[in-house]
């Protein structure tokens, strides 16, 4: 394993850690207020998180190309963004 790959593994692994604790932070706070806008918060998130997860085990652990990985990971970036701007603008 190279240096960069060691970097990778440690960036994401930190992504991986505070994606989970916003998302757990977000469902957290809907279920204590009932705002469908924290709970959608907190699936955009997930997402992004769940992306970035994928990524580095597609890259680490199968034989998926890096280019490959993150394709995966963009799209679910993506959606997730586009989760987070809905959470943003709904009532």
């Amino acid at each position: 394993m190279s240096h960069l790959d060691i970097a990778l593994v440690a960036v994401k692994t930190g992504t991986l850690l505070l994606g989970t604790l916003i998302t757990l932070l977000s469902l957290k706070a809907y279920r204590r207020t009932g705002a469908t806008s924290l709970r959608a918060l907190g699936v955009g998130f997930g997402l992004v998180t769940v992306g970035a997860l994928l990524a580095g085990v597609g890259h680490q652990f199968t034989a998926l190309s890096l280019t490959h990985s993150i394709v995966i990971e963009s799209g679910l970036t993506f959606v997730g963004f586009a989760i987070i701007v809905y959470s943003l603008y709904v009532e």
